[in-house]
């Protein structure tokens, strides 16, 4: 056993991947004041303001790092679903993202609320909704991953929900922070290293 060395420019973390391989019991959809919005094809802007308001507390930095035209042959594929959660006023407060290019598979990709809505049952709901798009005619396995960086109680939330963790791997990769991808003081819970 031994510790493995991060550069002061990078960022570890452990991620692990969870699956379900049945289409859980049908349950009451929990109540929201949100509604969930389908994008079609959304302007890459409009994707990657929502994107870094849901994700830079957590640095999700994957879609902002990427080229117009990767991330654009992304949100345009068909077997690409796109949503994003609305309240009341019609501001997008968060997303789900639904990825279908695997026969037979749906990958929860990106599932999140902006902070302020933590704790407030709202992910439940977010869930049991990505669960009824998900779980459609010929998948038979929806799977999710988290990491370490995400909210504390992510990888708790999703085995209650149903999903059994399957795999686990480290990931490191340049602090976007640093990179100029999110601002600095992004995730203030991580650390910037020898920054004066």
């Amino acid at each position: 056993m031994g510790l493995i060395a991060v550069r002061d420019d990078e960022v570890a973390t452990i991620v692990t991947t969870l699956e379900m391989r049945q289409r859980p019991p049908l349950r009451p959809l929990p109540a929201s004041p949100m509604r969930l919005v389908a994008w079609e094809a959304p302007s890459l802007d409009a994707y990657r303001t929502l994107f870094r308001r849901v994700g830079a507390p957590w640095l999700w930095f994957s879609r902002l790092v990427m080229d117009d035209r990767t991330l654009g042959a992304i949100l345009a594929d068909p077997n690409v679903a796109i949503h994003a959660v609305v309240d009341r006023s019609g501001i997008e407060v968060g997303m789900l993202e639904l990825d279908s290019r695997e026969a037979g598979q749906c990958e929860i990709s990106y599932f999140a609320l902006v902070p302020e809505l933590a704790g407030k049952g709202l992910g439940r709901w977010l869930m049991a909704e990505a669960l009824a798009r998900g779980w459609r005619k010929g998948i038979d396995r929806v799977w999710v991953h988290t990491c370490t960086l995400d909210h504390p109680s992510a990888l708790n939330f999703y085995r209650a929900q149903g999903f059994v963790a399957i795999k686990r791997a480290i990931e490191t990769f340049p602090d976007p922070r640093i990179t100029g991808h999110l601002p600095p003081d992004s995730a203030p819970q991580i650390p910037l290293l020898n920054r004066r």
